[in-house]
């Protein structure tokens, strides 16, 4: 039988009484927080092997999972298989500021009942990948909206507190909001 929610042990899973999120571990939470004090300036190293399959289908290989398809939608010449690269990188940003919502909630004994995010991203796409119009004007997003709709055991103004906190320590937050030193080169 499932154990009903507390602000210290979360919710293991809903029951008819509760209603919440299945929490991660704490003690794997702790676990975590404890290796990044011991050694606050490791760096890891991410992979992805990206291969063509034809038109503008694409297999991404990470680890050892089953491939992430990245395709265009019909009006961009696609096949309409799976989300563009530039919805996949909404979806990671996406990913990412929840995962931070939901590791910092449990850190601090929130228990969250709901965490939804809803991204918008505005893109010029008449450069048609630099073979289009390629006047001067910005390269990929000008502008991403995040809105959060989460319900958790705490007043509102900690869950906006929790937005701010989670979106300056998001990694791919981070990445949006910031140069990073990039390189494309032949092999």
């Amino acid at each position: 039988m499932s154990e009903p929610a507390t602000a210290l042990t979360g919710c293991l899973a809903p029951t008819a009484e509760t209603s919440c999120l299945a929490p991660i571990s704490k003690e794997g939470l702790d676990d975590l927080i404890a290796k990044g004090k011991a050694d606050p300036k490791a760096v890891k190293t991410l992979k992805c092997k990206t291969v063509a399959e034809g038109r503008f289908r694409h297999a991404n290989y990470i680890r050892n999972l089953e491939p992430y398809i990245v395709d265009e939608p019909p009006g961009l010449l696609g096949d309409d298989t799976a989300p563009n690269p530039s919805e996949a990188s909404l979806a990671a940003l996406g990913s990412c500021v929840a995962v931070g919502l939901h590791a910092n909630a449990i850190a601090r004994g929130i228990t969250i009942q709901k965490l939804e995010l809803e991204l918008e991203g505005d893109l010029n796409i008449t450069a048609v990948w630099g073979t289009g119009d390629v006047s001067e004007k910005p390269v990929g997003f000008t502008d991403v909206r995040i809105k959060v709709d989460m319900e958790a055991d705490c007043p509102q103004e900690e869950i906006d507190a929790l937005i701010t906190h989670v979106t300056q320590w998001s990694p791919v937050f981070n990445t949006f909001s910031r140069p990073v030193n990039m390189v494309a080169e032949s092999v």
